[in-house]
């Protein structure tokens, strides 16, 4: 059973890290790796999750999961795999999206359309504690999957279904893309310039429906720790970015107008965005209140009249008025370098930060001082990876290798109880 072979503690009924004295190892695609932890114990350790995913938001809640310690079984479809393998080969020939969205999972093929493989899925939920779902709509409960249908033979189990539009409504059915799903809140509306709308330049809604279904289930399973029970999560893409709308869609409450699109500056506050430089350079500057307005016309502006300015009185004001303060705010910076403009930013504590490119984020001097890149084993051999914000000092988060389509299938069923000969005919039968 898979508990005999992982090993368990009462937080969960499945498997997790591969323990071995002086840490954890594997091989992957013949390549060996070895990476010490810390003693301390995972905190989702001897949880299992089975994962109906794909693309970004599934995989993205469940690798926060596999970062904490859970084993994450990943279910692909046989040859092709999740659709994310396929959409770049930016990292030494591998996706860009994948590697980031699923290290330290295992990865299982199977065709879902074969009642074996299917049984297959049954046999992983016996000893899961989470399920994870975010297939196209209806897809889980027509396999026999849906909460519904699993809750009686797993009371236990966590079903966490992450979908555009969540579980009902007229809207239930609809195709949801992160992009869609940036227009059909409203954020497209509100981003970009005043002649154009943009969409965010990252998949911010699959990274907001994944957080919120990574936190729902860590809920669940300290309340399931309480009742003994599990739990239908219902996780909706248009509800979480929604929710992250924020000021925009109160600053438009019952009907007032919304905020205007204004580029990279902010637009309600200000100065709050980009100014450019006497070397060509371009600056972001933010101030938050009134005291550090007085501080930045003092000691960065020298021109403390702009103080008793009618024009800039406020916050509003300073807003209403932001093409005059911006002339002034240039005009200032404009003998200047990029530098010297930091220094008098600096000393003054006035906000301000490097308009970086993706180049600048792989060498930043504060990640790099706070050694947040670590090396993980990946099929295309070892990437740089980010380590997990935030985690507790009493425990290394898990950085295992991203998987190999299908890599784990025969060990997986093995463990399952399947013989020699039943995996080699749930090949020949393409049911894996």
């Amino acid at each position: 059973m898979l508990w005999q072979r992982y090993g368990c503690d009462i937080a969960g009924r499945g498997g997790g890290d591969r323990h071995r004295p002086g840490g954890l190892h594997g091989t992957i695609n013949g390549f060996e790796w070895r990476r010490e932890i810390k003693d301390a114990m995972r905190p989702l350790q001897g949880v299992t999750v089975v994962a109906l995913e794909h693309v970004i938001a599934g995989p993205f809640c469940t690798r926060q999961l596999a970062d904490l310690g859970a084993r994450v079984i990943k279910i692909e479809r046989p040859g092709v795999g999740d659709p994310a393998r396929s959409y770049d080969e930016r990292v030494n020939g591998m996706t860009s999206h994948f590697v980031w969205t699923n290290r330290s999972k295992e990865s299982i093929t199977l065709d879902l359309k074969q009642p074996e493989a299917k049984e297959i899925v049954f046999k992983l939920l016996e000893n899961a504690d989470v399920m994870v779902q975010n297939l196209a709509p209806g897809a889980t409960s027509r396999m026999g999957f849906s909460h519904d249908a699993l809750k009686k033979k797993y009371p236990k189990l966590i079903v966490c279904d992450i979908s555009g539009y969540g579980a009902d409504g007229p809207y239930r059915d609809k195709k949801a893309y992160d992009l869609l799903i940036q227009a059909e809140s409203g954020l497209v509306s509100i981003t970009g310039t005043p002649d154009t709308p943009v969409k965010a330049g990252c998949s911010i809604v699959d990274i907001s429906a994944g957080m919120y279904a990574y936190s729902n289930i860590l809920a669940a399973l300290i309340q399931r720790g309480k009742t003994g029970e599990g739990c239908r999560i219902d996780v909706s893409m248009l509800e979480s970015m929604s929710e992250w709308m924020s000021f925009p869609l109160y600053y438009a409450y019952d009907g007032a107008s919304p905020p205007p699109r204004t580029g990279a500056a902010h637009a309600t506050i200000y100065p709050y965005g980009p100014f450019e430089v006497g070397d060509g350079k371009t600056l972001m500057v933010g101030l938050q209140n009134e005291r550090e307005w007085a501080v930045f016309c003092d000691k960065v502006l020298q021109r403390s009249e702009l103080k008793d300015d009618p024009r800039f009185s406020s916050s509003t004001r300073r807003s209403e008025s932001r093409q005059a303060l911006y002339e002034i705010i240039v005009d200032a910076f404009s003998g200047l370098t990029y530098d010297a403009v930091v220094a008098k930013l600096d000393e003054a504590k006035i906000g301000n930060a490097a308009l970086n490119e993706m180049k600048d984020v792989w060498n930043h001097a504060q990640l790099n001082a706070r050694n947040r890149w670590q090396e993980v084993v990946a099929p295309v051999g070892k990437i740089k990876a980010m380590l997990p914000p935030g985690m507790p000092e009493s425990f290394d988060p898990r950085m295992d290798p991203v998987p190999a389509l299908g890599e784990h299938t025969d060990a997986i069923l093995a463990e399952l109880g399947y013989g020699v000969s039943d995996i080699e005919r749930l090949h020949e039968s393409n049911t894996v």
